[in-house]
């Protein structure tokens, strides 16, 4: 069972948490980690949050949902902006004034910098005009990120049958196997997050790859679970006396026409059954279902496509060997344009650089 969440004191919901909720489903940078949930999540994990936004007519028209955490063994203070800020970059003027309020928001907190990684995908912003933009506004975009900045997303606009026919053949014989050999899929609940968190714990133990704490995974499904935006999946194999063995588990998370898999993990056992590719493909049938319009298979490896398919079959360190099953998926790979930071005091800014770097 899990114990109590502890963390920052939640304040109840408000009509202004409802307003810039529609107002990032509907922005077309719009993104889950600019949401009130998101907040609410990060704040019971040792950030703080804050919001800025500028209206136009009564309506918002750009804004940004910050989180504030210390930094670099605690010696400084950091903002970040995960997908974020939601604002017309060609707009010089908007931006100047949301800076203002983002500065504003920075300096009475006393952060030293501000991390940003907006939603703006690169083949609707080249690199070099993001530069341009990134020049006039006084930010820095040779930095690290925190996001994966490329990914692969899904076009569930066409019929299920046309999905599927755009995956690769492999992923869809996989998919078909599953059900052949006996792998079930079904909408989870709260009381399979347990099952959930194993399977995240073996999972991490075998692909060398840090995870989340269980209340963490808790919190995250509660919150968004709460308003209808997250889905627990989980892929099973019915045993003696009626019992089901969970093989594979997928959080889903939804915002407006979009779908995120965020967090997935599975068993060594029965591994030959092919129980990942049931699952997932069990969250894009029930995504399609909601009325997204796309399914985010959040984050590949960042190098060019050319790079990628010469190389997914031999490496398998950082995010290479998920490529290797996200690409059979059939989606496009998208990458933004970039982290970039906004830095307000220079000595704490090279102390975060050598932290990070290290």
């Amino acid at each position: 069972m899990f114990d109590k969440i502890l963390g920052m004191e939640e304040q109840a919901h408000t009509a202004e948490d409802d307003e810039w909720d529609a107002f990032v489903a509907a922005h077309p940078q719009g993104s889950l980690l600019q949401t009130t949930g998101w907040a609410r999540l990060k704040n019971r994990f040792g950030w703080r949050s804050h919001r800025v936004w500028l209206k136009r007519d009564g309506c918002i028209a750009a804004g940004a949902q910050l989180l504030y955490k210390s930094a670099a063994l605690g010696l400084m203070k950091m903002a970040y902006i995960p997908h974020g800020p939601l604002v017309d970059w060609t707009d010089a003027e908007q931006t100047a004034v949301l800076f203002n309020q983002i500065d504003h928001s920075v300096y009475e907190r006393r952060a030293a910098i501000v991390k940003m990684e907006p939603l703006v995908w690169q083949e609707d912003m080249s690199p070099t005009a993001w530069q341009a933009i990134c020049q006039q506004h006084e930010l820095r975009p040779e930095t690290d990120t925190i996001q994966p900045p490329q990914t692969v997303i899904v076009d569930l606009r066409p019929s299920l049958d046309d999905i599927l026919a755009a995956m690769k053949q492999k992923t869809r014989y996989n998919i078909r196997l599953a059900a052949k050999k006996g792998v079930t899929t079904r909408l989870g609940s709260r009381r399979d997050l347990p099952a959930f968190v194993q399977l995240m714990q073996l999972t991490g133990q075998r692909d060398g790859f840090g995870i989340h704490t269980p209340l963490y995974y808790q919190a995250a499904y509660e919150i968004f679970a709460e308003t209808g935006q997250a889905a627990l999946w989980l892929a099973e194999l019915e045993e003696q006396a009626g019992m089901a063995k969970p093989l594979a588990a997928i959080m889903v998370f939804t915002l407006g026409t979009s779908a995120y898999y965020l967090y997935g993990a599975s068993g060594n056992e029965e591994r030959e059954r092919m129980p990942n590719y049931a699952v997932q493909w069990a969250a894009i049938e029930w995504a399609k279902n909601q009325g997204c319009q796309t399914y985010d298979l959040w984050g590949i490896p960042d190098a060019p496509e050319a790079e990628l398919e010469a190389n997914f079959t031999n490496r398998h360190d950082g995010l290479w060997g998920v490529y290797r099953f996200k690409r059979g998926f059939g989606g496009q790979i998208k990458r933004t344009v970039g982290a970039t930071d906004r830095v307000y005091n220079n000595l704490a800014y090279k102390l975060y650089q050598w932290r990070r770097s290290r």
